[in-house]
């Protein structure tokens, strides 16, 4: 079977798109089959800049952390080496945390990775499906003994960020625009994004929140998941933790896990 027409020309057209030291495609043509060549590289050039400026979208912390012209630079190199895989703008940029991660010129901000997972989890949170949040309550309905083997169903929006630095402190205070003062960076901290109603909230998870919280959104009962966060973390505090999930509406239902 013959590919359509159409579709051959965009493969032969999209690939050098991205690279500009690539030659333009022989199969572009203008009227009367005169030379295309200006006319491809103003495309080419327009499309690398709304790539450029999409990730500005999805990243303006780590925009405003770096600088505007630093952050293109670094974007213009994810582009070339990354092209969409979606029609759609919000849904690019994906891969570009793990770029960050090994981007020679960002080595001196080593949290600025996970600034940018944060971020990327943020959007995530914000497209995610609509549901609502269970309220704390819900667990009243069940008998203490009953407890161990619940398991939680989590909010669509609700995601988890782990770091080994200071990214959620960093990540609030070059968000909104404001101020920021001295930060240790150093400070690991645990991210905690989801939207219960229409804004998304990202809030630092207490010490063993966030082993606790993945090990529920896997499946884990209850109990599974305080076991999994005191052998993490022997100061974890069980109550707090669950009740501040609760509050961040990070769950929509619970299930007896020996029903």
């Amino acid at each position: 079977m013959q590919p359509e027409p159409h579709a051959s020309y965009a493969a032969a057209f999209a690939p050098a798109l991205l690279d500009p030291v690539s030659e333009v495609p022989g199969i572009v043509t203008g009227p009367r089959g005169k030379s295309a060549i200006k006319c491809y590289n103003v495309y080419r050039n327009n499309v690398t800049v709304s790539l450029i400026d999409a990730l500005a979208a999805i990243y303006p912390a780590v925009q405003r952390l770096t600088g505007a012209d630093f952050f293109r630079a670094m974007a213009r190199f994810h582009v070339r080496e990354t092209p969409p895989t979606s029609p759609l703008l919000f849904d690019y940029g994906r891969d570009f945390p793990d770029f960050i991660a090994r981007y020679e010129h960002a080595r001196s901000l080593p949290w600025l990775a996970d600034v940018a997972r944060i971020e990327r989890a943020w959007l995530d949170a914000y497209h995610a499906a609509d549901a609502e949040p269970l309220p704390p309550s819900a667990l009243a309905t069940f008998a203490p003994d009953r407890l161990a083997s619940l398991v939680f169903t989590v909010h669509p929006a609700t995601r988890v960020v782990r770091s080994q630095f200071a990214a959620v402190t960093i990540f609030a205070a070059n968000r909104a625009g404001g101020t920021a003062g001295r930060i240790d960076g150093s400070v690991p901290e645990d991210a905690l994004i989801t939207r219960p109603d229409a804004d998304v909230v990202v809030q630092l998870l207490p010490p063993g929140g966030a082993v606790f919280l993945a090990c529920l959104m896997s499946g884990c009962m209850f109990a599974e998941a305080a076991a999994a966060a005191l052998e993490d973390t022997p100061g974890f505090d069980l109550a707090t933790n669950i009740a501040g999930l609760f509050e961040a509406g990070a769950f929509t239902s619970l299930t007896p896990g020996d029903a």
